[in-house]
């Protein structure tokens, strides 16, 4: 386990070395830690410095989030100002990852899974310049998380895959559904897909991911 700017993290460095490797950063969901999606690593192709973080937020031995929820009050569902913080420092250690390992600024993918997800959407709609492939699985957009629409900013370099379960209990689908009309009206790039399944990722699933990933 390494740690930089707060953020504790495992990494799997290129096994392919270019001039400057593009980042894959893996942001785990509620309740889980850095080793969840780290079982991606195998798979992804090897130019790719895989970086795998921590939530910030301890809620027991070996269970982080990125941001606390209230399943008692549902008028304060989301911590939204934890939110927006460890988005925020997602963005700085973005920023200090590629720096530190002389990494392309221009090529960074985003891997995120529910909560990490949701935070994906976040981090490309509020800072579009620092990332330019997201995959959200199982999250949505959250509105308390992206704000008010820039149309300054440039989307144009962004490339969304969105995969969500229709069986899913802890996200419903609608909430997903309304990722595609929400990038499409901006002209953001995306694929979307469906699949039988609840919150997780069934095979077909994953194979699409990597199939998205190797094709970008």
């Amino acid at each position: 386990m390494k740690e930089l700017n707060g953020i504790n993290y495992l990494e799997r460095k290129p096994k392919k070395a270019l001039d400057k490797n593009p980042l894959l950063l893996l942001i785990h969901g509620y309740g889980s830690n850095e080793q969840d999606l780290f079982s991606f690593a195998d798979d992804i192709p090897d130019e790719f410095h895989v970086i795998s973080v921590q939530g910030i937020h301890t809620l027991s031995l070996g269970m982080y989030a990125w941001y606390e929820i209230d399943f008692v009050n549902m008028q304060k569902f989301n911590n939204v100002p934890q939110a927006i913080e460890s988005r925020n420092k997602l963005v700085e250690f973005i920023d200090e990852i590629t720096s530190k390992e002389n990494l392309d600024k221009e090529n960074v993918t985003v891997f995120g899974f529910s909560q990490g997800a949701i935070l994906s959407y976040s981090i490309a709609m509020n800072y579009p310049e620092k990332v330019k492939n997201i995959a959200c699985l199982s999250g949505y957009p959250e509105m308390d998380f992206i704000g008010e629409i820039n149309p300054e900013k440039d989307y144009s370099k962004l490339n969304f895959f969105i995969s969500h379960g229709i069986e899913d209990m802890v996200i419903p689908i609608e909430w997903a559904q309304k990722s595609k009309p929400f990038l499409d009206n901006l002209n953001i790039k995306n694929q979307y897909h469906e699949y039988r399944s609840g919150h997780g990722l069934v095979p077909q699933n994953y194979f699409d991911l990597m199939k998205w990933l190797k094709e970008i």
